[in-house]
């Protein structure tokens, strides 16, 4: 091993970059399948309120097991790979999506629902053309908890057989009595997850033109609502 300050150990099998793409990986994919998974389980926590205090408790007690218990169990079935990592992120990341969905979807107003029943939309249509959008705020905001989280918690996947992508440099750097690889995976896991969220706040920015922004001039009066508008697009 040179002393190249992106040069890595060979046991590694991967340059820095190649460990990069493998952190965002093992980071990202368990975020979309837990967005995926908690959708149809927080609309039937809108749906069935009595259903969502016992959810939330299952969510929590799972967040609350360590990594590594999670390990433990699943490396019987998954082995030493990267699903084993995958896995507990994905399940860590329900108890943020659960509640921010909920909580984004019951935000909306009633007379917002009548309006978009009114107009002729039926539950699905009402339920990702005006529900989800007006919750979107809510979502992205849990969407960035449980992005930075995952892309920080992927390092413990160095305790099974150096599945930890950039977390592998803090085992090498303290076999090898190298700081500076302890140095590259702290601050290139900072950045990565400081990017991440950047790029998530323009990702609501974006997605919610209807929300005030700082230093936006004033709607004139004559100028519909947003919603208004939104509803009448839905319903066309």
């Amino acid at each position: 091993m040179s002393g190249g300050l992106f040069d890595i150990p060979s046991d590694l099998q991967n340059t820095y970059w190649g460990l990069v793409g493998v952190h965002l990986r093992e980071a990202l994919v368990p975020v979309l399948v837990g967005l995926v998974v908690a959708l149809p389980i927080a609309q039937l926590c809108v749906r069935l309120r009595w259903l969502y205090p016992p959810v939330l408790w299952v969510t929590t007690v799972l967040y609350a097991i360590p990594s590594l218990a999670f390990f433990v169990v699943l490396i019987d079935y998954t082995g030493q790979t990267e699903t084993t990592v995958m896995i507990p992120l994905g399940v860590y990341s329900l108890v943020v999506f659960v509640p921010a969905i909920v909580d984004g979807v019951r935000s909306v107003p009633q007379e917002t629902l009548d309006a978009a029943t009114a107009m002729g939309l039926g539950p699905v249509r009402r339920y990702f053309q005006v529900q989800l959008p007006i919750a979107a705020p809510a979502i992205i905001a849990g969407l960035r908890i449980a992005t930075v989280s995952s892309i920080s918690l992927v390092s413990v996947g160095m305790l099974i057989g150096n599945q930890g992508a950039l977390g592998n440099l803090l085992h090498d750097g303290q076999i090898y009595n190298q700081p500076r690889l302890i140095w590259l995976s702290v601050i290139g896991t900072a950045v990565l997850a400081v990017v991440a969220d950047a790029l998530l706040v323009l990702v609501r920015v974006l997605v919610t033109p209807w929300m005030p922004r700082g230093g936006r001039a004033a709607r004139p009066v004559d100028e519909p609502e947003p919603l208004t508008a939104a509803l009448e697009d839905a319903a066309r």
